[in-house]
């Protein structure tokens, strides 16, 4: 009978959890609001999700790699890497639940994807964020901003113009 009870449990986790597996939530751009009490909020809801589906991340992952690789080798990488999200991600939500309360403070957010615990937006860190100047020359962008235009305010370096040669 307990055995049941348990197995039942563990079902309705499933169900419940269910809508985490398909898309981005509510909650999730909730946590990463600049207003104060949508922000905390957002982040409970987060970090409660995060602690209670982290078990996922390991049967995903070992699922994905024994599909993608040899057997044992397959195996083996899901485990280490299902065992290493999952830690993640229970690691992610405690932060979100212990520090909700922070202002300023969104947390350390992990994908949605239980497939890859590291994408975030889209990007991973060997696609940077590009921008375009006026000559259409692709540059990476910068992650330093410019606060204001005020006189003595910090500005952003100054770009090297290219110099032009002049031929009679």
């Amino acid at each position: 009978m307990t055995h049941q009870r348990i197995v039942l449990g563990l079902v309705a986790c499933l169900v419940v959890a269910q809508p985490a597996w398909a898309a981005r939530l509510g909650i999730h751009d909730a946590a990463e609001s600049e207003q104060y009490g949508r922000k905390a909020g957002g982040m409970i809801g987060r970090g409660a999700l995060n602690v209670v589906t982290c078990f996922v991340d390991p049967v995903v992952n070992i699922v994905n790699e024994t599909k993608a690789g040899p057997p044992l080798v397959g195996t083996l990488t899901g485990v280490g890497k299902g065992l290493g999200c999952g830690v993640l991600r229970l690691g992610s939500g405690a932060i979100d639940l212990i520090t909700f309360w922070v202002p300023g403070f969104n947390g350390f957010p992990v994908s949605t994807s239980y497939e890859n615990c590291i994408v975030t937006d889209g990007r991973t860190a060997a696609q940077p964020a590009t921008w375009t100047t006026a000559g259409s020359e692709t540059l990476p962008a910068s992650s330093w901003e410019v606060p204001t235009t005020e006189p003595g305010a910090a500005q952003a370096p100054a770009m090297e113009e290219s110099k032009k040669k002049w031929t009679k």
